[in-house]
């Protein structure tokens, strides 16, 4: 079992919150247990570099699509230029 960082009291406020001090991350995925205990686990909302299961069928369908020549006509960006 792993030593703890730091240990302390806190008190729910009116709104059934408790504060977190000096914590290391932004969101937290919570498991409370039948016998008071809460459990926090540090989470990251969206893994840095990767891209959705949807997505990525999205860009394999059109890559297969512009293989076949099945594409639309180059769009002017011309008029984007500094």
């Amino acid at each position: 079992m792993e030593a703890a960082v730091k240990e302390y009291d806190a008190k729910i406020d009116i709104k059934r919150r408790i504060t977190l001090r000096g914590s290391s991350y932004d969101y937290y995925h919570v498991i409370e247990y039948p016998n008071g205990k809460i459990e926090l686990q540090p989470r990251v909302l969206v893994e840095p570099f990767e891209i959705s299961e949807d997505t990525s069928h999205m860009v394999d369908s059109s890559m297969a699509n512009l293989k076949k020549g099945q594409a639309s006509e180059p769009i002017d960006l011309s008029s984007f230029a500094e």
